[in-house]
C-alpha cells in the first residue's frame, strides 16, 4: 500500500481552516487514518459546528485502519526500544507496517525512531 496517513492534529488544524487541503495531498494521493486518530478527533471538543462538520465529511472519505496484529507487534517493538506515547506509538507503527507516509504537524514526535519513516509537515 502506499499514500498518506493523516494524524489527528491536521485534521483539527483542516477543521479550523488553519491548513488549507492542498497542502496536505494532491488530488490523486491516497489518504488514510488510523482508529487511533479517528478515536481522538472525535473526541476533540470542537468551537463549533462547521468544525464538526468539516471533520465529518474528511472522515467519510478517509479510509480507517484498525489495529491487526502486524501493527499490535510493530507498537510493542516501538515501544520497547522508545519513550513514546501509546497514541503515538500506533500512529507510527500503521505508517510503517503499512508504507504510508505519515502526515503531522509534530513530527519531532517521531523523529529518530525508524529510518523508514517518511514524514511530512504541511504546517511548514
Amino acid at each position: 500500500m502506499s499514500g498518506k496517513l493523516i494524524d489527528t492534529n491536521i485534521l483539527i488544524y483542516l477543521s479550523k481552516k488553519k491548513l488549507d487541503f492542498e497542502k496536505v495531498a494532491s488530488q490523486t494521493d491516497r489518504l488514510f487514518i488510523s482508529v487511533i486518530t479517528y478515536m481522538e478527533v472525535w473526541g476533540y471538543q470542537f468551537e463549533d459546528d462547521t468544525e464538526k462538520q468539516i471533520i465529518e465529511q474528511l472522515c467519510q472519505h478517509l479510509p480507517i485502519i484498525d489495529l491487526n496484529p502486524g501493527i499490535v507487534n510493530k507498537v510493542i517493538a516501538i515501544r520497547q526500544q522508545h519513550r513514546i506515547k501509546l497514541p503515538d506509538a500506533i500512529i507510527l507503527a500503521t505508517a510503517l507496517t503499512r508504507n504510508l507516509e505519515l502526515v503531522t504537524a509534530n513530527t519531532a514526535d517521531f523523529t529518530n525512531i525508524d529510518p523508514d519513516l517518511r514524514i511530512s509537515n504541511p504546517m511548514i
